[in-house]
């Protein structure tokens, strides 16, 4: 019997996808890495999961697991690969809003879990641009990030437990709802992150925490960059560490933003180098709860508390969101850099992190670098400025692979002489292989590679992804 005539005996004809069916899933959203995968096959349970795996297993044929593919790093490219997807595995097994957890499948999409969460008056605090297309599989395999990592952490931080079916089928079960665990090594947190390199994630226990009673949000402009960094500390000391999200965006990006929108309206009435989004959120009655005269106590403290600092200089700038219209654009603004980021090519995606003390710094070395080896490029930047996180987009002069290696590098030369990382929330998939071969430690390489080749000995998952390839 061939693979693919097995794989139709477990899931059935119409999921097992060929040629032309399988266009829908032989790019990412970058559409830069496209390939046609040997099959798509759409499981509808763990034990299906387990028995594909089994049969690729048993022919050594590598497979590749897809979520909302809404990767930008090439992590689901599929040549002479099966491909598995978890779109059919999307049912939320349960919400248990006592214990503030919710048991999901890996092919969830985020927005309904955000729904699912709402139900009970509590939060899914995971939360990006492509929330409506991108599965909770996904966001585990990359250990996404998102824009409210400053108060509640990345996708790791958010997961209990996983189930997690092995190279060679065995169903890892990890399901735990405990808060502390130490029996021996952490392997869900091992699972996290790895692309998909080590085994397939097929459902999580994830936490919930309580839903803000009110929000206080706002655009604020700062005179500098370090400025920034003095505006979240004192608005985390004002409101109790109640900050949850804080996004940067740089001038250009307002302008770009505003050509691919032109509907849209911008920030301030002036134009401004330095552009906060802050969001806060509160769920105590004393900053909740609506006032005679119609305000709302957190919305008046943040109010307050930009004056205050616009009065001292250390802000040039503030719009308060009076309401939920006046939030939605807020955000439409910030989560729409996706799309915004296409309209310049060439394009260099840097998503870095450097210790937020230094972010400052970071764009000085940055400037002086384009200055030196391409003094016409010019760069944008979307940042989650809360914990470091900057999405820098540079324009080189010339489309060249050469040249582009060039600037990437210098980029990576600029994050390491702070202390910082090549990869922040994307994941490392294709593009980032050239970066993990120069900068990884060669010790934490070595022993990556040990751990692949223990799990995975026959390199069937995900393969080519994420660990660089020995001479």
């Amino acid at each position: 019997m061939t693979l693919l005539n097995k794989l139709r005996e477990i899931v059935g004809d119409s999921h097992v996808l060929i040629d032309a069916d399988t266009a829908k899933y032989d790019h990412d959203w970058s559409g830069k890495y496209k390939a046609t995968p040997i099959a798509v096959i759409r499981p509808a349970s763990t034990q299906e999961v387990s028995d594909i795996v089994k049969a690729c297993a048993a022919t050594k044929t590598a497979i590749v697991p897809v979520s909302g593919n809404t990767s930008l790093a090439g992590g689901t490219y599929a040549k002479d690969a099966v491909m598995i997807s978890m779109e059919r595995m999307n049912d939320i097994r349960e919400v248990r809003p006592d214990a503030r957890i919710a048991i999901v499948g890996a092919g969830v999409v985020l927005s309904s879990i955000h729904d699912a969460a709402d139900a009970h008056d509590l939060v899914f605090p995971l939360t990006f641009g492509a929330k409506g297309s991108a599965m909770i599989g996904g966001a585990l395999s990359t250990n996404a990030g998102g824009s409210n990592v400053v108060r509640y952490g990345s996708t790791r931080g958010l997961c209990l437990g996983l189930e997690v079916v092995l190279p060679d089928g065995q169903i890892m079960d990890l399901m735990s709802e405990l808060h502390k665990d130490n029996s021996g090594y952490h392997l869900k947190d091992l699972m996290i992150g790895a692309e998909g390199t080590l085994g397939l994630i097929t459902a999580a226990v994830v936490k919930l925490v309580p839903k803000p009673r009110a929000y206080a949000t706002a655009m604020v402009a700062v005179p500098a960059l370090p400025d920034a960094l003095t505006l979240l500390n004192d608005l985390q000391a004002a409101t109790g560490g109640l900050v949850e999200a804080f996004e940067y965006m740089d001038a250009l990006y307002i302008s770009d933003h505003l050509t691919m929108f032109p509907n849209a309206r911008a920030p301030f009435e002036e134009r401004h180098d330095i552009n906060i989004m802050v969001e806060v959120g509160a769920t105590a009655p004393n900053l909740t709860d609506l006032q005679s005269d119609g305000t709302v106590p957190l919305v008046t403290l943040l109010e307050d508390t930009l004056a205050q600092m616009m009065e001292d200089g250390r802000v040039k700038d503030a719009v308060v969101a009076q309401n939920d219209a006046q939030r939605s654009e807020m955000w439409e603004r910030r989560e729409a850099a996706g799309e915004v980021m296409l309209l310049r090519q060439p394009m260099i995606n840097n998503d870095i992190c450097v210790p937020v003390d230094k972010v400052a710094r970071f764009f000085e070395l940055i400037d002086a670098m384009l200055a030196d080896l391409d003094n016409g490029a010019l760069h944008t930047s979307v940042s989650h400025l809360g914990d470091g996180n900057i999405h820098l987009l540079v324009s080189p002069t010339k489309d060249d692979p050469s040249h582009i290696d060039m600037i990437t590098e210098a980029v990576e030369d600029v994050v390491l002489s702070l202390g910082g990382s090549f990869s922040a929330e994307h994941g490392i998939g294709l593009t980032k292989i050239p970066s993990m071969t120069r900068r990884k430690n060669k010790v934490a390489l070595a022993v990556m590679r040990s751990v692949k080749a223990a799990i995975d000995p026959d390199n069937i998952m995900n393969p080519g992804k994420v660990l660089p390839q020995t001479n």
